[in-house]
This record gives structure tokens, sequence and C-alpha cells, in this order.
């Protein structure tokens, strides 16, 4: 393990005082203390400001923003602020986890063993019985939709070998520096959802190695920030993403395939009453804003 290396940690909070305290808590313990934190806020109206004022760790930065100014470009405000300040490594991790006294020592040495650019740690859900993620795909059939590997299985040490993977959940993620002067930032065009999978989607493009390592884990309170997977912000931001994110990464004419079956999909989801009419018009509204997001888009300079 490179022991100099100095890792930022970027968060973004909004509202986010209700979990604080255990992601505090987490980073308090650390055997790895070489690192600073970077907090970017999202003009929160909670206590999360106090809570992070109280705190008392000099490693802390808080960068406050007056708007919301959505999750993508608040990580970054805060990868800026780590480059500049000499950071090796950059790693995104959400305020709604918490994780082990050895999980940063275990991180940095496995990226070094691993000899990867990015590294992705198992993801098991609250109950930490559960996995959430143990690295991940894009499914082609479905226009390079993310997946998570494992997801809701019981971990009994079916995913115990670190392996190559070309995707993972954005909520941890550690990347040497190097990888931002390659592929750039995230696009900030996605707000919220997919920002992380395009990210590691162009690193895939560029060549660089991603893997997955079981030997670090998170323990994620997922979607607690935002209402749930099937509330109608996550619905919305998710289906705009997928949209924005095919037009964007795979062409217009690849997409005149993709975007009608997804219309198809939708359709037979409302039809068979597997979504409600209210999801499906959320829908059909969000991929009209996906469309518009990728017209306006500015290439030169969305992920810089």
């Amino acid at each position: 393990m490179n022991s100099q290396a100095r890792i930022g940690i970027v968060t973004v909070t909004y509202n986010s005082g209700r979990v604080l305290e255990g992601f505090l808590s987490s980073l308090t313990s650390q055997t790895y203390e070489d690192f600073l934190i970077y907090a970017v806020d999202n003009a929160s109206q909670d206590d999360t400001l106090a809570q992070l004022g109280a705190w008392g760790d000099a490693r802390l930065r808080v960068i406050p923003n007056l708007v919301n100014v959505g999750f993508a470009e608040g990580s970054n405000q805060g990868t800026r602020a780590a480059l500049a300040d000499g950071c090796d490594h950059v790693l995104y991790l959400n305020n709604d986890v918490e994780f082990d006294p050895e999980t940063f020592a275990i991180l940095e040495a496995e990226l070094d063993a691993l000899s990867c650019d990015i590294l992705a740690p198992k993801i098991l859900y609250e109950d930490r019985v559960h996995i959430w993620s143990a690295g991940g795909t894009f499914n082609v059939l479905k226009g390079y939709l993310g997946g998570h590997t494992g997801d809701g299985e019981i971990d009994h040490g079916q995913h115990e070998t670190p392996v190559r993977i070309k995707n993972a959940p954005g909520c941890c993620l550690l990347a040497r520096k190097t990888v931002f002067y390659k592929i750039g930032l995230l696009d900030n065009k996605y707000f919220v959802y997919h920002e992380d999978a395009d990210f590691l989607f162009r690193a895939w493009r560029a060549g660089l190695t991603m893997f997955y390592t079981p030997r670090a884990r998170i323990f994620h309170k997922v979607s607690s920030l935002t209402g749930g997977a099937a509330s109608p912000f996550s619905i919305r931001f998710n289906t705009r993403g997928h949209v924005y994110f095919m037009l964007k990464n795979l062409g217009v004419l690849r997409c005149l395939m993709y975007l009608p079956a997804l219309q198809l999909r939708m359709l037979i989801k409302v039809l068979l009453r597997s979504i409600s009419w209210n999801e499906f018009v959320i829908r059909q509204r969000a991929f009209l804003e996906g469309i518009a997001v990728w017209a306006s888009q500015d290439t030169s300079s969305s992920s810089e």
C-alpha cells in the first residue's frame, strides 16, 4: 500500500441530518488517517450544516451552495477542490452509508494490489445481510442500463473474489487522480442518477481498469434521502437520465432501436398494471425531458 497517498473524500449533502451521525462516526474511526473530507452542501434546510460544523475535525472542508446544483455538479465541486489540494486519490462516498474502521486502509491496499484505476467495494443493505452491489454490469439489451451484481442476495460468501468490472454504483468509488485528467469529471446535466454510470462507461471506453473487491464493505441506507426508488423524484430522474445516457453515449442511430423499445416496455408495464397510470405519466414526461437534455448538451464542456 502507498501509505503516502492522500485521499480526497467527496460527499454531497442535501438535508442529510438524519444519516450524518453514522457517517461521521465511521469517518472518525478510520485507521487510515491521511484524508481530507469535502462536504458539498446543496442548500440543506435541516441541521446538516450545524452537524458538520460541530464535528470538529480539521480535515473537513465544507463547500456550501446557496441553491441545489445537483449531485453531479456538487461532486464535481468537491473533486476540483480535492485535486487542487493535491489529493492523490478521490473517494466518492455517499453520506447515507456506514463502514468499518479498516475500510479506507483496505481500499488503498486493494487499489495498488489490483493495479487498477478505479475500485468499488462490496455494498450491503443497511441490514448488513443482503447484498446491494458486488460490482456491476451494463445491460446491452436495455440500452446499456446499469445493473448491480448480486442485488438482493443474502451474503454468504458467493462474491468473495476480486473481479474486473465495467460498472458499479457511485455511492463508493475510489479513483486515482489521473482518471479525471483522462476522462473529465461527472456530467452535471444528469443532476442526479446515471451520472455514475456515464462516468464509468466513459472510463471503460477509454480503456481504464476497474475492479470490484469484497475485502472492503459499505453499508448503505439505500434511497433514504430521495424518498425511495418508487418515489416520483426517483422515477423521474432515473428515466430522464437513462434516456440522456443512451442518446449521449450510443448515438442517434442506435437509439432509433433503444428508445422505442423503452417506450414499449413502459406501455407493457402499465397495461399489465405493474406500474400505475400516474407512474407511466411521470415516465413519459421524463422521457421527453431526457431528449431535451441531450438536445441542449454542449459535449465540449459537459464533463470537464
